[in-house]
């Protein structure tokens, strides 16, 4: 039984974090490109910066989608009383919510960080209500750390014991 190694414990969860943060960049990355088609094809002003400002907003969990639909939002009240154009950016901010909530996040987070899939959706909710704004923010880095320090399971044969 080993003890306690700073120098290790610290690369693994640094390791952990960087994991984690190429995961959410990645998701960033592929939230803007949702943004970006789906503005372009609604026509809603200014729909690169909207886009770029979707994906930035990733970085922050669960409010950051709410921050992002507040532009293309306004742009269509601005620009017009187009209540049509302005129902289907709300669609679009559904799709892309459920899209990335439930199947991009879970799924980058369990290749990059070994994260599985229920615990990433389970964990922020249950962080949520144990520490109300702070849990839900800290729950995906947390996790990755958590899993980084698990072992790894043995896969194959149980190898004999010698006595």
């Amino acid at each position: 039984m080993g003890g306690f190694d700073i120098k290790t414990t610290g690369r693994t969860a640094g390791t952990a974090l960087v994991n984690w943060w190429r995961a959410v960049s990645i998701e960033a990355l592929c939230v803007a490109v949702m943004w970006l088609i789906g503005l372009w094809l609604l026509h809603v002003p200014l729909f690169p910066v909207w886009a770029l400002l979707g994906g930035l907003m990733t970085f922050i969990p669960n409010f950051g989608g709410v921050i992002a639909l507040i532009g293309p939002v306004f742009c269509i009240l601005v620009t017009g009383r187009d209540l049509e154009r302005l129902a289907f950016v709300l669609g679009l901010y559904a799709v892309i919510v459920v899209v990335d909530q439930l199947a991009l996040q879970p799924a980058l987070m369990k290749r990059a960080a070994r994260v599985p899939i229920w615990a990433s959706i389970l964990a922020p909710i249950v962080l949520g209500i144990l520490i109300p704004f702070w849990g839900v923010l800290l729950a995906p880095p947390l996790l990755a750390v958590v899993y980084a320090f698990r072992k790894p399971k043995v896969k194959g044969p149980i190898p004999p014991t010698v006595n």
